[in-house]
């Protein structure tokens, strides 16, 4: 486990070092939000009635902006090839990448969400359930995410090839993230929320077995 956690922590190092991971996907998210009421016009309910779907589109885009910078860069400094050598199972070692990234790009979202909500106009007493949403559901993203990029390492410019293989996986996560949180603020049906939100829990558990399993299966494909 020791070198489990020295790999999250040096992935949260190089990510806020480099200036890229979470301040990248959080600066996408701004100006995406900031352009939506632009595009709309002043139409404030409006807005708060799009909000749920505007903001979890986003989310999804922002992970995979950063998707491609996963294994890439330790793929093309050698450091991947050590890592593979070492005795930390493959599959840990992609885990590892795995909560690297989720800390430097999904929590950084989801703390930014609160901001991004009230510039559309979300009431305040919803935040706690959007944050709730993303907590929940985030994980999964990057699980997924790491599937694509494990399958297409090695491969330059790979980010476009990442999003089309990975965003048909993205539509449950995004359909039950937003199913979640407009049953609360539109039916105001918190049996129809929970159940919403139960889903998305065993979607990321269901990624958490898998996720790790197939992207350690895509790089050992691609590193023969």
């Amino acid at each position: 486990m020791s070198a489990f956690w020295a790999i999250v922590g040096q992935e949260v190092k190089l990510a806020t070092r480099v200036g890229g991971g979470g301040g990248l996907a959080v600066f996408f998210f701004l100006v995406a939000i900031t352009l939506i009421p632009l595009g709309i016009g002043p139409n404030m309910p409006l807005l708060a009635k799009i909000a749920p779907g505007i903001l979890w589109v986003i989310l999804l885009l922002s992970c995979l902006l950063t998707l491609d910078r996963l294994f890439q860069t330790d793929f093309e400094d050698g450091t991947l090839d050590q890592l593979m050598l070492s005795p930390l199972p493959l599959e840990f070692l992609v885990l590892a990448k795995v909560v690297g990234h989720w800390l430097t790009t999904g929590l950084p979202l989801i703390l930014a969400s609160p901001l991004m909500a009230l510039m559309l106009n979300l009431d305040p007493q919803h935040y706690p359930m959007l944050m709730l949403t993303m907590l929940v559901g985030s994980p999964a993203l990057s699980l997924l995410g790491a599937i694509g990029a494990g399958l297409t390492v090695g491969i330059r410019r790979g980010g476009l090839l990442i999003s089309l293989l990975v965003l048909p996986f993205y539509m449950p996560v995004l359909i039950f993230g937003v199913g979640a949180l407009r049953a609360v603020l539109v039916s105001s049906s918190g049996d129809l929320a929970l159940r919403n939100l139960a889903l998305l829990g065993a979607l990321s558990l269901l990624c958490l077995v898998l996720g790790p399993v197939a992207g350690a299966a895509g790089l050992r494909a691609n590193l023969r």
